[in-house]
């Protein structure tokens, strides 16, 4: 086991990296899109009713838009604001991976299982692109770790808070929360036998607490939807908002009805785990193997010192996710904290001998993979331009080489160095790599230059009915629609337009005495084109800002 000492002093750089990502522009489509619908609730002073654009929104419940909505009440509407219910819930779902581990092994274990929480490659990454699921994995965790305490201890306390989280998590995402707590508590059940705790009176109260945590959401969908019948969502009528979060939600992402089809691929999940646990993934999957087969070994009888909770919910949400015809990586986000602590007590576990000798050279492989892409990123894909980024990264790479040279235990080796090489990688992304990217969002570098030129935002206005969410957030207004017909009727207006509507405008003989361009490309699916500057500008388009005049 590590010290304290380096403990607290990795946790603490590990919430550096997530505050240096708090500032960075919001990422298109999700983050700056959710960002806009809590704009608009504080805006509007409506908080019952969530937009997606012009559209009513019938997706996902209100609690992620209600917490952002509440920061931007005190903080203003900054993105850094946004970020930062996200933020503490990831750190909230870090606290109860360590609280789980302690429980279910001991204190070292829930220490090791926080940091590795905390430096999981899609775990960092959910604390800047902030969606759903960051708020969704701290209440999951939390729910999970409580529960787990009453069946264990039959604590009224702890189910009483299970419950009240289970019930935030299901007003955060709906029935993806009650599957992953359903299937790690009945792991848990089945395997410590104790299926009384299922018919105690205590169980009422939790589902007392449980309608409690709902009930505002569930009062917003009804607000908006049962009220309304009348209303055409997603070319259906009649809609339930009520009915849809207890039913149809998970059952129309499964079978690919209302949200459409985006992946058949069953192994989907699998290949994606490989990228979303790194620096951990080798450590994890053989964390998985052994505990199963130890598992097996004991013939799922009860032995002290194991445990069958993460272990079966991990195995049973794999094997239920892959089936659904809409996915997406961040769907593992909520099984993260299970994944940690199977992978803490695994590393704890070993020994100095050949097979940790092993595992450390992996990890040293891994550690060079990680250090080749930050170079790349670095030195090819965009060079550096800021001296203090490079100073940081010069330090980070001394510390590591010193810790890889430092005569240790291997256990201890592996931990600080797999958290290190994700302190690197996640150091420049967040103040390097994502700030370069992010000039090639188009909306979000126009806001700038409407700001700079104190362009009026509400006569901004775009053609077509896609989305400019990044535009529309920092320009704290969303921007206006309109056709051709209604502008050759307009002056004094500006149009973001792309090339093509550019063209229209030319081909109608409108008259422009003001262009901005700008260049736009979609920065959450790269390609290795762009990311070769010699060829980047193959995979460019434009965005421009005209004014009519």
């Amino acid at each position: 086991m590590i010290s304290n000492s380096r403990y607290w002093v990795l946790v603490l750089l590990v919430v550096l990296v997530y505050v240096t990502g708090m500032f960075v522009t919001l990422f298109e489509n999700d983050s700056a899109q959710f960002a806009v619908m809590s704009m608009r609730m504080v805006q509007e002073n409506d908080f019952l009713n969530l937009f997606k654009g012009t559209e009513e929104y019938l997706d996902k419940p209100h609690m992620h838009y209600w917490l952002a909505a509440f920061s931007y009440v005190i903080f203003g509407l900054e993105d850094w604001a946004y970020r930062i219910p996200g933020i503490l819930a990831v750190l909230l779902a870090a606290y109860s991976s360590y609280g789980l581990g302690k429980l279910l092994y001991d204190r070292r274990v829930g220490k090791i299982a926080a940091l590795i929480f905390m430096t999981a490659q899609t775990i960092v990454l959910s604390a800047i692109d902030v969606r759903t699921d960051a708020v969704l994995t701290g209440f999951v965790a939390l729910a999970i770790w409580q529960l787990a305490i009453y069946v264990n201890t039959g604590s009224i306390k702890a189910i009483v808070l299970g419950a009240m989280a289970t019930g935030l998590a299901f007003s955060t995402k709906g029935q993806l929360a009650i599957l992953i707590i359903g299937l790690a508590l009945l792991s848990h059940i089945t395997y410590r036998r104790k299926w009384l705790v299922l018919v105690n009176w205590k169980v009422i109260i939790a589902l007392a607490a449980f309608a409690i945590a709902i009930a505002p959401m569930l009062y917003a969908y009804y607000h908006q939807f049962d009220m309304h019948p009348e209303k055409i969502i997603r070319g259906k009528g009649e809609r339930s908002g009520i009915f849809f979060i207890f039913w149809e939600q998970s059952f129309e992402r499964m079978s690919g009805g209302g949200m459409g089809s985006n992946s058949s691929d069953y192994l989907f999940f699998f290949h994606t785990f490989l990228w979303v646990f790194l620096p951990w993934t080798v450590l994890g999957l053989l964390a998985y193997g052994t505990k199963m087969k130890a598992i097996f070994k004991s013939r799922f009888n009860y032995v002290h010192g194991q445990e069958f909770l993460t272990l079966g919910c991990i195995t049973f949400f794999f094997l239920i996710a892959s089936f659904s015809q809409f996915k997406l990586p961040h769907y593992l986000n909520s099984i993260i904290p299970l994944f940690s602590v199977l992978t803490a007590s695994y590393i704890l576990t070993l020994v100095q001998d050949k097979k940790a000798r092993i595992l450390l050279g992996i990890q040293y492989f891994v550690l060079s993979i990680i250090f080749i892409t930050t170079v790349l990123l670095c030195f090819l894909v965009f060079e550096f331009s800021n001296i203090f980024a490079l100073i940081l990264l010069l330090t980070f790479i001394t510390v590591i080489i010193y810790f890889c040279l430092k005569n240790e235990m291997y256990p201890k080796k592996i931990i600080t160095i797999s958290a290190f090489g994700a302190l690197l990688l996640n150091a420049t992304l967040n103040l390097h790599f994502y700030p370069n990217l992010l000039t090639y969002q188009a909306g979000s570098s126009m806001a700038n230059v409407v700001q700079e030129r104190e362009i009026p935002v509400d006569k901004i206005y775009k053609l077509g009915d896609y989305h400019t969410w990044s535009l529309d957030f920092y320009n704290q207004r969303p921007v206006q629609i309109t056709s051709l017909d209604r502008v050759k009727n307009k002056k004094d207006i500006w149009i973001f337009a792309n090339d093509t509507e550019l063209r229209q405008l030319k081909e109608l003989d409108m008259d422009w005495d003001i262009q901005y361009t700008r260049n736009q490309f979609r920065i959450t699916r790269l390609s290795l084109k762009f990311l070769n500057p010699s060829k980047r500008n193959k995979v460019l388009s434009k965005m421009h800002l005209v004014h009519i005049h």
